[in-house]
């Protein structure tokens, strides 16, 4: 069955991350608050719990999912050729709305679907998906819907599409909006915004005055 923890409640809070750390440990799924919607997450490095990620959301390996991270030093275990650039991204705009697609070290031993080498990164702007990151470490997250279902703002609204395929629900309250992560891709030489969400165009080019805009 499972189990649901209320983050605006210390103890329940300390108690849920721990559960949580737990599940993701042994391969099970969990739902967490982000900055942008609510999202179903699961050890980056299991390729067994990635693929149940994506079959609870009933999405196919050609829409792999991005990864987490509790902290911009965790960048340079995971990517490769992450350019100057790139980093003015992070250092502008993480913890926040920002995912980045970037090349991924070839040596890591995972499994997010069909990424052809790359991967989307993201450190959320929340406490409690900071805290369970720092604790776990990088999980492959994705929005917490049903594939063609609205994001969830709301624990109820995710608990409702994934019900028992999740084993620990963290309710962090409401979330403030539901618009998604600009998506910026920093494997070219000059970036490219792939979806213009929460952090807009004019926005990025403050930091990247060449930032192109994908048709």
């Amino acid at each position: 069955m499972a189990r649901r923890y209320d983050c605006s409640d210390a103890s329940d809070r300390a108690m849920g991350l721990r559960e949580a750390a737990s599940a993701v440990k042994r391969g099970e799924l969990v739902v967490l608050p982000t900055d942008t919607v609510y999202g179903v997450g699961a050890d980056a490095f299991n390729s067994e719990a990635v693929g149940d990620l994506l079959e609870a959301k009933g999405r196919g390996r050609n829409m792999p999912s991005p990864v987490l991270v509790g902290s911009p030093n965790t960048l340079h275990g995971l990517v490769t050729d992450f350019s100057e650039t790139a980093w003015e991204l992070v250092d502008a705009f993480w913890p926040g709305a920002l995912t980045l697609i970037a090349r991924h070290q070839p040596s890591l031993a995972w499994d997010l679907g069909e990424t052809q080498g790359t991967v989307g990164v993201r450190m959320p702007l929340h406490p409690v998906a900071i805290e369970l990151l720092t604790e776990f470490g990088p999980m492959a997250v994705s929005s917490a819907n049903l594939t063609g279902h609205p994001s969830p703002q709301t624990c109820d609204a995710a608990q409702e599409m994934l019900g028992e395929s999740v084993a620990v629900y963290l309710d962090g309250g409401p979330t403030a909006e539901a618009v998604p992560s600009s998506i910026v891709d920093v494997t070219r030489s000059t970036p490219v915004l792939l979806r213009a969400g929460a952090i807009s165009a004019d926005e990025l080019r403050k930091v990247v005055p060449g930032l192109e805009v994908a048709p």
